[in-house]
């Protein structure tokens, strides 16, 4: 695909807004379609074509990137008579870049084919932070032609890896969410030993930089953590959808993943006590709750 070529996009939230500008500063032109229409309003200023229907964004484009929510919700806008999918052109390409089960991408990969459109899916990580500066960790599934045609797109909000057949980005994915989610519940449970413990936190937090138990969520959801700034960076409703998903797909591979589970559990539980909206750092609330610590009000 040339530099200057046309890339549709739907789904401009809180990953996928940035991930356009990065698009339209690498020399693409970009149409983009959001279901709250003023989020998509607010690219106008960066030179992005906003349209009413998300199958408009297939105008002119050689590939149209998906981010929305979950499986149902990309179903929904990519699929059917006046899908996003029937109005692509032969020969371009769909990237769907949202977290959906791995049969989802199957399935849809087949709709695609059957309407001679190449597909990948290619799911993401680094969230708001990494969507911002276009150094997302994009887990790509495909033909390998495929996704050579579209590398220089998805260099232009991160780093591609094609890791696989079509499915294989979104089971990279739930292993990426499975280590993500484990680690950020270990994470809540350390800082509150010490902090029970009569720990600064913080200091603990600045001690262990450096060290075997560093990493990137040691450095931004520690310090989220130990500051109560629980702003949406990834809600932890949809951490809760990635566990669930992660434990379904071992299920139909016959494995039991027992650390999961109680992953899945701490997250679900943090939803069901109304944290769905708070970032998944917030599990450090859930694990207050759990030993009767006071939890302040949000």
């Amino acid at each position: 695909m040339s530099a200057s070529g046309m890339v549709g996009f739907v789904g401009t939230g809180i990953m996928g807004a940035p991930m356009v500008r990065n698009l339209r500063r690498a020399g693409y032109g970009v149409r983009a379609w959001n279901r709250s229409r003023d989020k998509a309003e607010t690219l106008s200023g960066d030179g992005i074509t906003r349209v009413d229907a998300p199958s408009a964004v297939a105008t002119g484009a050689e590939v149209v990137i998906c981010m929305l929510s979950s499986g149902p919700v990309c179903d929904e806008i990519l699929l059917g008579p006046d899908g996003v999918v029937a109005a692509m052109a032969p020969g371009s390409t769909l990237v769907v870049m949202s977290s959906i089960p791995v049969e989802t991408a199957r399935r849809q990969a087949e709709a695609a084919a059957a309407a001679g459109v190449g597909y990948v899916d290619a799911p993401v990580s680094g969230g708001e932070a990494g969507a911002v500066a276009g150094t997302l960790a994009i887990m790509a599934g495909g033909s390998p032609d495929d996704i050579d045609q579209i590398a220089p797109v998805l260099a232009a909000m991160g780093r591609p890896t094609r890791v696989g057949p079509v499915g294989s980005g979104q089971i990279a994915k739930l292993v990426n969410q499975s280590i993500v989610a484990s680690t950020i519940v270990a994470m809540a449970e350390a800082l509150t030993l010490a902090e029970r413990g009569g720990a600064d936190p913080l200091k603990v937090r600045e001690a262990l930089l450096g060290g075997f138990a560093d990493s990137t969520i040691l450095k931004q959801h520690a310090l989220r953590m130990a500051r109560g700034d629980f702003a949406p960076g990834g809600p932890a409703k949809y951490q809760v959808k990635d566990t669930g998903t992660a434990l379904a797909f071992a299920a139909s591979l016959g494995l039991d993943l027992p650390v999961l589970r109680q992953v899945d559990a701490m997250f679900s539980d943090m939803v069901a006590n109304g944290d769905g909206d708070l970032d998944h750092s917030a599990v450090i609330r859930e694990v207050r709750r759990r030993n009767r610590i006071a939890v302040p009000a949000v």
